[in-house]
């Protein structure tokens, strides 16, 4: 991936759309969180440490206020591309496809929408403490098993 033309797309339902460069990205203030990974196929990897750079500045200068970090960094490594380097989405208290690799912008809508894996029968919340692993018509043919 050449950073030197990577960009960062900041738009839709926003007061102030812009875009911002590799290198305007890593100007901004870093910051590390620790968090769990939790997969649908029900394991988990514990104590991660991602560094990155909040996305509440960002989002503040758009004009819309999430709480979610642009992720760097990976215990103290950067990201390589196949963990969505060189910057992914990390929100930490979900599932982790609710944490998408290789983000080069951010679409605010004005009502929530099913992306990629919702349309395909996972939760559209995705909270692994209440197991929100699959949407309802789904869940509920999981809980009973195979049809005969």
């Amino acid at each position: 991936m050449d950073r030197s033309t990577w960009e960062l797309r900041v738009f839709g339902a926003v007061e102030h759309p812009f875009t911002l460069s590799w290198n305007e990205l890593l100007a901004l203030p870093r910051h590390e969180t620790v968090c769990d990974i939790h997969c649908v196929t029900r394991w988990s990897r514990y104590d991660n440490i991602f560094e990155g750079i909040q996305l509440s500045p960002i989002l503040e200068r758009a004009g819309v206020r999430p709480a979610n970090l642009r992720a760097l960094r990976h215990n103290g490594e950067d990201l390589t591309p196949e963990h969505g380097g060189p910057a992914r989405l990390v929100v930490p208290h979900l599932y982790f496809w609710k944490s998408a690799k290789w983000v080069r912008g951010f679409e605010f809508l004005e009502e929530d929408a099913p992306g990629f894996w919702e349309q395909n029968g996972y939760h559209m919340r995705g909270d692994p403490w209440v197991e929100a692993r699959y949407g309802r018509a789904d869940h509920a043919r999981m809980r009973r098993g195979p049809q005969r």
